[in-house]
């Protein structure tokens, strides 16, 4: 096992520990989960009631990476960006134990009802952190949970996360009707600017 990924887990054993019954369980943590931390020239940190938070600048102009690895695709037969084209893209990476997804799910599954009739397709991408996080019904369990209808495909491997060079839960991109990254966001929050730059690239 990765050993900085070791660490990891277990600060946030420890800490989870101290936060038991005083209810900061909210507060205490970090708004996203992460492995291996950014570089400085690619994020930067900033507390803010509490929590800590990410600003990345978005890679505007790059082309949405396509999909490697994929072992299963749930509530949707196998799609390639090619098959997206012509819509507005939410790419999401998860996973269903996370806690920091399950609270961004929400607003996602809001989204996803409310501007797939004009042009919305959302992706949520679930690579697991735990092995029981690679197994399908797993998976299918928390679909049904959080009410996730999207198409969701399974990266145990870790191939579209590597290819979208990604490092975190929860993460999100947006591209463009023309596949073209315009934002993209770590961890949770900012919904009201998501949403905004949703309704502008769908407009």
């Amino acid at each position: 096992m990765n050993y900085n990924l070791l660490r990891r887990r277990q600060l946030l054993f420890y800490l989870g520990l101290g936060v038991v019954g005083i209810g900061a369980a909210t507060t205490a943590f970090p708004k996203f989960r992460k492995v291996n931390a950014p570089s400085i020239s690619t994020a930067n940190r900033n507390n803010t009631q509490g929590s800590e938070t990410i600003a990345v600048k978005p890679p505007v102009g790059n082309i949405l990476p396509e999909f490697q690895g994929i072992s299963q695709w749930l509530n949707s037969t196998p799609l390639s960006i090619a098959d997206l084209k012509g819509n507005v893209v939410l790419i999401q990476f998860w996973t269903f134990a996370c806690i920091n997804c399950q609270r961004t799910l929400p607003y996602i599954t809001k989204w996803h009802r409310q501007y797939e009739s004009q042009g919305l397709k959302v992706i949520g991408i679930h690579t697991p952190e735990f092995a029981f996080e690679r197994d399908t019904n797993n998976i299918k369990k928390a679909l049904r949970q959080h009410k996730i209808t999207y198409p969701v495909p399974v990266d145990n491997e870790y191939k579209t996360w590597n290819a979208y060079d990604n490092q975190y839960w929860p993460h999100m991109f947006l591209a463009d009707r023309q596949g073209l990254l315009q934002y993209d966001h770590i961890g949770e929050g900012s919904y009201e600017k998501i949403e905004q730059t949703i309704r502008q690239l769908l407009g």
